[in-house]
């Protein structure tokens, strides 16, 4: 078995470049969902409770 270091992991992109496709990755499915209709996932931090937030905005708290 062969050990590949970092880069080789990474195809020799940073962390900073990783973080930025992750978060662009999150964005653009989050657009596909909203346009196709289907709720988010998303938590509150105030409440400390996930939801589903619906494309006309409204919040379903999800209960234990």
């Amino acid at each position: 078995m062969t050990e590949g270091n970092e880069l080789d992991s990474t195809c020799g992109i940073s962390d900073e470049e990783l973080t930025e496709r992750f978060k662009a990755a999150i964005r653009i499915d989050q657009e596909i969902c909203r346009i196709k209709g289907l709720p988010i996932a998303g938590y509150d931090d105030e409440t400390k409770c996930a939801y589903l937030e619906y494309p006309d905005g409204r919040r379903v708290y999800v209960k234990d």
